[in-house]
């Protein structure tokens, strides 16, 4: 989580061959899961968005294979502390009385 606004927009750039001045919300984690980064175009400038969590951890892609785009529900659910993605409880004949 040492990067700054230049470092994370190259990787948007160089790395995921995106472009960082596309407007759309970039997330970053760090390796301990429980902070991000956002970084975001605004067409005059970035932001740069930090966020650490005091209690519990991030559900978070855990290599570039696993990287997707986000939908505002799940950055929302991510903005709060939630996993980004939903748990689809299944049944089971123990369920029944």
């Amino acid at each position: 989580m040492r990067q700054g606004i230049d470092s994370l927009a190259y990787i948007i750039k160089q790395r995921f061959e995106l472009d960082p001045f596309s407007g759309q919300v970039f997330l970053f984690c760090g390796g301990r899961k429980d902070r991000f980064k956002a970084l975001y175009w605004d067409g005059q400038g970035f932001w740069l968005l930090y966020k650490r969590f005091e209690k519990g951890k991030l559900n978070w892609p855990s290599d570039e294979k696993e990287v997707k785009e986000l939908n505002s529900e799940q950055v929302e659910w991510l903005m709060k502390g939630f996993s980004i993605t939903p748990i689809i409880k299944t049944t089971n004949s123990r369920d029944f009385y």
